[in-house]
């Protein structure tokens, strides 16, 4: 479904809307998208028109900030929480061998998993350090703006069908555990064992408004940014910088980089390919 306007003035009139639905939102509810990718924000947004039944922006504009109901579905929809235990292997795998013999020179790890979505991330970074006998002293911050995904992610439960491929995916990663060691089957549910979560702190942190809570050894954003425009991106570049200590490692998305970002120069590359860098400056 195209994103409908009505009247002439066509794209124009469209972002009008578009702005005035993000600006709606973030005085009626303090939630900020308005620096998010138009793109993505367009496709997401035809599709809460089309599943709540309004023919155009101002309709749906008028229908969240009047039914907290639907800009919960409204919440949901513009969260980002494609996610997979293991998701890019190949990360992992440079992670356990690139980054832990850094961490391991600290006698107390700070980790931020920041847009870390239903968990499966964090588990698979908790699975990594419990394997490189680090995880007994790590402290793990696992946030997310979406507070249903942050409760869902503190569960640490999943569908027991996803199992097969998350073990290909922790051993292509270099597991090298049984995998179903670390979760027991409850029905149609794989519920993770409490021993991977006992150090981890889940919370509600927004990237776009929300600033710095800690000194981090190692911060993963990973596929989160790049549903951010430029100016956002650069905002939350400079969160992670202040919030990193020095010698602190930054881990984003293979589509994402610090490169051509006004925070280039602070940073060395660990593995260029797996976007891993350390702070220099």
């Amino acid at each position: 479904m195209a994103l409908s306007v009505g009247g002439g003035g066509g794209a124009e009139l469209e972002r009008i809307e578009i702005d005035l639905l993000l600006e709606g939102i973030y005085r009626h509810y303090g939630i900020d998208f308005r620096g998010y990718a138009l793109g993505s924000l367009k496709r997401r947004l035809a599709r809460r028109m089309r599943e709540e039944g309004t023919p155009t922006l101002s309709a749906l504009q008028d229908k969240v900030l009047h039914d907290a109901d639907a800009m919960e579905r409204l919440l949901v929809a513009l969260s980002i929480s494609v996610t997979s235990m293991f998701r890019d292997p190949s990360f992992y795998r440079a992670f356990r061998e690139k980054v832990v013999p850094l961490l391991r020179t600290y006698p107390f790890i700070r980790l931020w998993n920041a847009g870390c979505a239903t968990g499966e991330e964090t588990l698979s970074l908790a699975i990594v350090l419990e394997e490189e006998g680090l995880l007994d002293r790590t402290r793990i911050y696992a946030t997310d703006f979406n507070a249903g995904v942050v409760e869902s992610a503190r569960r640490g439960e999943f569908s027991l069908s996803r199992m097969k491929a998350y073990t290909e995916n922790y051993l292509k990663a270099g597991g090298n555990k049984e995998f179903s060691r670390y979760y027991t089957a409850e029905g149609p549910v794989a519920r993770f064992s409490p021993s991977l979560t006992k150090n981890m702190v889940f919370a509600q942190h927004n990237l776009v408004s929300d600033g710095s809570f800690n000194e981090f050894h190692a911060i993963l954003c990973r596929n989160v940014l790049i549903y951010f425009g430029n100016p956002l991106q650069e905002r939350v570049h400079e969160l992670f910088h202040n919030s990193l200590v020095n010698f602190g490692v930054l881990g984003l998305g293979h589509k994402e980089t610090i490169r051509f970002t006004p925070l280039e120069h602070c940073y060395e590359p660990i593995d260029s390919r797996e976007k891993l860098y350390r702070r220099i400056a």
